[in-house]
């Protein structure tokens, strides 16, 4: 059986094409596990998994219980907020007493860039980067690009527009780096405030006017402006950023095609994207809430087997 060439998913940029074409087989195969009736396999009931989330998550801490305990690995949830984090005890300090009860993989979500790395060096167990500041989110570019291959048969050759907060998002770096390794073109759309100064060296095409990207395009990746992580305003307001580039369904009916719309939620409708729109039949929001366990299983098992060597 071929393996993955990383013993980590610390982010996109550490992968290539053969680990992502691996992962998306691995998730094939989950995906029909999950719709069984009976959706649990015994591959992990030897491997335990903390769970440790410095931030608040819902749909990615959800995701990764569940498909944990779809592979029967023994699960520990770590909340920050109820920990001696709070007492001032170090990442180190924390990991290193969760690893000292035999813990095998750590899933690992934190507000600050390059926290899985960091742990890579100094642990010996498997780390998932579950998020790491405005940095990388790679588990959630592989099912948004999973989502793009099962709508539309393959992810080369299409030509995708991440629309919104790029500059506080996590999501958009990861898409931009899974999307080109399998032969995507990428363009970003948002407010020029909201587009990272060194993006166009990514060989990314950037674009200020909506309806110009989605008439470009054939998926459309819709983000939240994320609030919580600005200190300064961005734009006017939130009226202004909706006009400007929120999507509708008269954008859409307006367009010379049909274009696929994307959305890693948490979803603010009627600013970035109407309820119309995200209900409809061009949306694959809920497919890639699907995908999320099959890929995240398909992610735990190939690093699992990894460690069972």
């Amino acid at each position: 059986m071929s393996e993955l060439s990383v013993n980590h998913l610390l982010g996109i940029k550490y992968l290539n094409k053969q680990d992502i074409q691996l992962i998306f087989e691995t998730t094939d195969h989950f995906k029909e596990v999950i719709n069984r009736s009976i959706k649990k396999v015994p591959s992990l009931r030897d491997i335990t998994i903390a769970n440790l989330f410095f931030e608040n998550s819902t749909r990615t801490k959800l995701s990764f219980e569940l498909a944990e305990k779809r592979l029967s690995a023994d699960v520990i949830n770590f909340s920050a907020s109820q920990s001696s984090v709070k007492k001032g005890e170090t990442l180190i300090d924390t990991v290193n007493n969760i690893l000292s009860m035999k813990v095998d993989m750590v899933v690992i979500r934190h507000p600050n860039a390059g926290a899985g790395v960091f742990l890579s060096k100094h642990i010996k167990a498997s780390i998932i980067n579950a998020g790491d500041g405005t940095h990388e989110h790679p588990t959630q570019a592989l099912l948004d690009t999973y989502s793009i291959r099962e709508r539309l048969g393959e992810v080369k050759g299409k030509n995708v527009v991440i629309v919104g907060d790029i500059l506080h998002s996590r999501v958009a770096l990861s898409n931009i780096f899974a999307l080109q390794l399998q032969g995507a073109d990428v363009m970003v759309c948002g407010p020029k405030t909201l587009i990272p100064k060194y993006i166009e060296k990514l060989g990314v095409k950037v674009e200020t006017n909506l309806r110009k990207a989605l008439n470009w395009c054939d998926v459309a990746n819709m983000l939240r402006v994320q609030n919580e992580r600005m200190d300064i305003s961005y734009f006017p307001s939130t009226r202004e950023y909706t006009q400007q580039f929120g999507v509708n369904k008269a954008l859409l009916e307006s367009l010379d095609k049909e274009i696929v719309i994307m959305h890693p939620g948490p979803i603010n409708r009627g600013v970035e994207i109407t309820s119309d729109v995200a209900d409809s039949n061009q949306a694959i929001i809920l497919n890639q809430v699907e995908n999320g366990v099959a890929i995240r299983m398909a992610v735990i098992y190939l690093l699992a087997s990894k460690i069972k060597q």
